[in-house]
């Protein structure tokens, strides 16, 4: 893996991370079924709320992503 390009490297790591989320947020899902578990709606806001924090920061660093030059 020595010659792949740094776009091959960002495929390859990326699509296997997305796909990890995904399958994290399905399995999420699983938990609003209301005949196995009891949650508030206070609870589904901190959740949200967390899931959404993180997701900003994520598309943050995105945009961000070019090093800031210094000069006087």
């Amino acid at each position: 893996m020595k010659s792949e390009t740094k776009e091959q490297r960002f495929r390859r790591v990326v699509e296997k991370r997305v796909q990890r989320v995904l399958d994290s947020i399905r399995s999420l899902s699983h938990c609003s079924n209301k005949r196995m578990y009891a949650w508030n709606t206070d609870q589904l806001s901190k959740i949200w709320n967390a899931i959404d924090k993180e997701l900003k920061q994520c598309k943050t660093s995105y945009e961000s992503a070019e090093p800031e030059e210094f000069r006087l």
